[in-house]
């Protein structure tokens, strides 16, 4: 088994507009999750290599000191674009699983993506919603390009309706750690209550106060 992780990237300034925090803070914001987010990928020893697609500049640091791999995203069209870019990488490095999860899941811990690797199996998608269920907060195929993914508005019925198009085993993953992610004020007032991960939790307060 060789895994991989996938987490698309926006450019910084184009990200978390719902959020109408300022430039500043919202490229200070974006570097904190996702740095959070590789470094719990780091920790998790079935984790083979991370891929970062993306085209901000202002990450370089963060990818040579976790040893990611960057694909340059030029035209950022789509996620769905990203994540087969990533794709060509890991078909040609011969992976057999990937998991595609945004910057924006910075709570879950190392168990919670060993967990999810345990319920894969030959030629199947496992699928863990937003805690609104409308959203993909991780995405696991086995291989790689068993499905095509749809990241669109409401993507995780997107998602089941293109796993089930191309007849493969069909999981969803009800973790929750990996289910809350920051789309909206109101996401993230609920996940600071939350407490998980305090001191990073200070972290994001001293961002938004």
């Amino acid at each position: 088994m060789k895994t991989s992780v996938i987490i698309p990237v926006k450019t910084f300034h184009r990200s978390k507009t719902r959020l109408h925090l300022s430039e500043e803070k919202t490229k200070e914001l974006c570097r904190l999750l996702l740095e959070e987010v590789i470094k719990t990928i780091s920790e998790t020893k079935i984790i083979d290599k991370t891929i970062v697609v993306t085209d901000e500049d202002g990450v370089s640091d963060i990818i040579k000191k976790y040893d990611c791999e960057k694909i340059s995203d030029k035209d950022e069209t789509s996620v769905n674009n990203a994540v087969g870019l990533a794709e060509e990488y890991l078909l040609e490095n011969e992976f057999t699983h990937s998991i595609v999860l945004p910057l924006d899941v910075p709570f879950f811990y190392p168990e919670d993506l060993e967990n999810l690797l345990q319920f894969s199996s030959e030629k199947s998608v496992l699928i863990v919603p937003s805690r609104h269920f409308d959203g993909t907060n991780a995405l696991l195929r086995t291989p790689i390009n068993s499905m095509t993914p749809r990241y669109d508005e409401g993507s995780f019925s997107f998602q089941i309706e293109s796993a089930k198009n191309d007849d493969i085993k069909i999981s969803i993953g009800l973790i929750y750690r990996l289910m809350l992610d920051i789309d909206s004020m109101e996401d993230l007032d609920f996940v600071l209550k939350q407490n998980i991960k305090p001191e990073f939790c200070k972290k994001i307060q001293r961002i938004i106060e």
